[in-house]
């Protein structure tokens, strides 16, 4: 098979890999979220930023960099983790003394414990990373499927538990960190690489001059990513914040499955095929096309049925989270597409290129936040959706650079399947607002509105010949059944 063939057909195991525990942690969190309230929900996202800027630090720059290396040693990946795991002991004990600053920032004392035992989960972490960049490496996706999937479910488990017994925003915290920790005992018993008592240097160095750049970009786009929590959790309620989280985790669901599933696959593919320019551009785009064919559809739907979803699943007390939700969903269609746009600059070590778009991308982030305040939490949305695809094209800036394939060509190459999933998107509404109307019960709504969206989807795909179809049928349904 070629390496085009290769990397979509991986791409379609990676996600496999990540639907699993993606759809063991959806369902986890629907029962918990009928069994806590919004505020207890608000309360853990006001620690996200805190845990993802930690996350960044860990699973930053200097990992990417043992993925792009040809030839890594015992002294390269025993250094990282040895910086890996000083640096978390580091954070979480800087997490620790700020947590009183931290609740007294949000008015929620309760945070105080919060954050010192939930910010635990860090220094876990820090000891499985290396194993899980070496499997990420090797593209061993079956090897995490098989890690993950017990750690989603074990944590899951004890979360429910605990909420039902009335332990609340702690029913959280303690499923969190059980799923770190069998986690890391999974890929410690998986993976056959031990660290030594070693720290090189210049291994160090090598590893750092690449992926400095790399983690404070990172770092940047997790305080963007996680800047409306903190504005929705300085100044409105709690519950408030909760309906954001919740549609916002929803409405990620499908974006995290597929984003992280060909960042898995595309960078180490690419690092491959890096000299290679021409062949290069063929991997990306038939990749880019086949995201777009399978993001945009969920995501519409998922927009277009989010009334009677919401109700259905987690009770009436979440529906202030739909229109939440919609917005979210239509944003997130570009996601994937305009973070894999900069594995070209990685794996063409154009790190400093990487920084200055994320730095560009934040400041006008920042100053549109500023002006759209008075509006509200719905001006921080929409402001959301326009960044969305102005993110796309920012991204693309220095593609035409390294890669003969500009953001024109882009957009041509993706419109179709965008116009294709916004018209069936919009008859699927109008029908289903007549099924409203008509008060038919909400689980009739998403069977038929859902049938009704994806025959109609591909079906005017097949008929006009959407060139993702074709591809898959060729990448990847022959290689099932051959």
């Amino acid at each position: 098979m070629s390496i085009g063939g290769k990397t979509i057909y991986g791409v379609f195991w990676s996600i496999g890999q990540e639907l699993g525990s993606k759809v063991i942690s959806f369902v986890i969190t629907i029962i918990l979220a009928r069994l806590l309230s919004p505020a207890e929900f608000g309360l853990i996202a006001m620690l996200f930023v805190f845990i993802a800027v930690g996350n960044a630090l860990l699973d930053g720059g200097l990992t990417s960099s043992l993925i792009r290396t040809p030839e890594l040693s015992q002294k390269d990946c025993s250094t990282v983790f040895y910086f890996n795991l000083i640096g978390s002991l580091i954070f979480y004990s800087a997490l620790y003394l700020s947590a009183p600053l931290i609740s007294g920032f949000y008015r929620q004392p309760v945070l105080t414990d919060v954050v010192r035992v939930y910010g635990i989960v860090l220094i876990i972490n820090a000891f499985y990373g290396i194993q899980q960049t070496l499997l990420i490496r090797d593209m061993r996706f079956k090897t995490m499927t098989i890690i993950q999937l017990p750690a989603v479910l074990g944590g899951g488990i004890l979360g429910v538990i605990l909420a039902n017994y009335g332990f609340g925003v702690w029913s959280l915290v303690y499923m969190s960190l059980l799923n770190s920790l069998i986690s890391t005992v999974l890929y410690w018993f998986f993976s056959k690489w031990r660290p030594i008592l070693l720290f090189d240097l210049v291994s160090f160095k090598k590893h750092f001059n690449y992926g400095y750049k790399l983690t404070i970009s990172s770092l940047l786009d997790k305080l963007y990513q996680n800047i409306y929590t903190i504005i929705i959790g300085k100044f409105y309620a709690p519950a408030q914040l909760g309906f954001y989280s919740r549609a916002e985790s929803i409405s990620h669901l499908p974006i995290g499955v597929i984003s992280t599933a060909i960042n898995k696959v595309t960078l180490p593919m690419f690092a491959k095929i890096a000299q290679d320019s021409e062949q290069l551009v063929n991997v990306y785009r038939r990749v880019m096309l086949q995201v777009i064919f399978w993001m945009a559809p969920i995501l519409v739907a998922l927009s277009v049925i989010a009334e009677p979803l919401f109700r259905l699943m987690l009770t009436e007390k979440w529906l202030p989270a739909v229109p939440y939700f919609q917005i979210l969903c239509i944003a997130g269609v570009m996601y994937p597409i305009s973070a894999y746009n900069l594995n070209v600059l990685k794996v063409k070590g154009r790190t400093d290129l990487f920084l200055r778009l994320e730095v560009a991308k934040k400041v006008l982030c920042v100053i549109g936040i500023i002006c759209v305040l008075p509006f509200g939490i719905y001006g921080l949305l929409y402001l959301h959706l326009f960044f969305s695809f102005a993110s796309f094209y920012i991204n693309s800036i220095y593609t035409i650079r390294f890669i003969n394939y500009p953001i024109l060509k882009q957009i041509e190459d993706i419109s179709p399947t965008l116009i294709v999933s916004g018209v069936v998107g919009i008859g699927c509404y109008f029908l289903d607002q007549f099924l409203a109307r008509n008060h038919f019960n909400d689980l009739f709504r998403i069977i038929l509105i859902g049938l009704s969206y994806f025959t109609g989807y591909f079906a005017l795909g097949y008929l006009i010949k959407l060139s993702a179809i074709i591809d898959f049928k060729k990448s990847v349904l022959t290689k099932i059944y051959h």
